[in-house]
């Protein structure tokens, strides 16, 4: 990824009326999507949340997406929601909608088609740690800190919780949610939150190494793959296998299964048709 873009891993000043949101699309069918709000640790506003869905989903529509990166300029990847905007409205119901907005964007995430690569840097915090566990893949600065330290400002981070528990072993996440204590990159590579920690330096080429060997892949496989993952964790065991087997059935059907086992038997690379 060129250093000219929003990965280049240095801080970026965003104007008053800056997007909260910057989008970018790549010819190779990548999408990288960065969060704008340096200045407020691109805390998840009303404005951004809206932002990220709407893009989310206008790209579950293209068939010839093949990766997300989600990135995000300045000095932290994100800060959880935004604080004062939620104390200026102190009603229950408003809640309600901020925090099922916010639920929404995070099970887009979950429902696009293609691996999500979350690119990290600094902090991430609350909704923001929430952000990291729920995208499929994620790739941290070493010096990157996560935390679930909504706990200090009395408020268990409950929404926060439901994609740690499912990234985390339980009782390190409980330790994460009841103490707000931040942890490391490293404890974070170790508990399975993020998949690699490397130098601020070498940020962008760890993410981008992973998003070639995505695009090395059949795009069929691959989305076959996402939904196949997130589907069966929702069924009890013997459901899981009934449902992979079919799937696996289904895949072997596909134009680029049988080109990628002829590819093995030929000992030659396969070429991917998409279909």
């Amino acid at each position: 990824m060129s250093a000219d873009t929003a990965l280049s891993g240095k801080p970026q000043e965003a104007a008053a009326d800056a997007p909260v949101l910057l989008s970018e699309r790549r010819p190779d069918g990548v999408a990288v999507l960065t969060l704008n709000r340096p200045r407020a640790y691109n805390a998840l506003s009303e404005e951004l949340l809206a932002a990220l869905t709407a893009e989310l989903e206008s790209l579950a529509a293209d068939e010839s997406l093949r990766c997300l990166v989600l990135a995000a300029n300045g000095k932290a990847f994100c800060a959880g929601h935004d604080l004062k905007q939620m104390r200026s409205r102190p009603e229950q119901d408003y809640y309600r909608s901020l925090f099922a907005s916010c639920s929404r964007m995070m099970q887009a995430i979950v429902a696009l088609p293609v691996p999500v690569i979350a690119r990290v840097q600094g902090m991430a915090t609350a909704a923001g740690c929430q952000l990291v566990a729920t995208c499929d893949l994620a790739v941290a600065d070493e010096e990157a800190r996560f935390a679930t330290s909504g706990i200090n400002a009395g408020l268990f981070c409950s929404t926060p919780a439901v994609a740690l528990t499912r990234n985390v072993p339980i009782k390190p996440a409980f330790e994460m949610l009841v103490t707000g204590d931040f942890i490391p990159a490293s404890e974070a590579w170790r508990l399975g939150l993020i998949n690699r920690a490397v130098p601020a330096a070498f940020l962008d080429a760890a993410v981008e190494e992973l998003v070639g060997k995505i695009l090395s892949k059949s795009p069929v496989a691959v989305r076959t793959g996402k939904r196949m993952v997130y589907e069966q964790l929702q069924r009890g065991l013997a459901d899981a296998y009934g449902y992979a087997s079919e799937v696996m059935a289904c895949n072997m059907m596909a134009e680029d299964a049988g080109e990628g086992i002829d590819a093995f038997i030929e000992k030659r690379h396969a070429v991917w048709k998409g279909r």
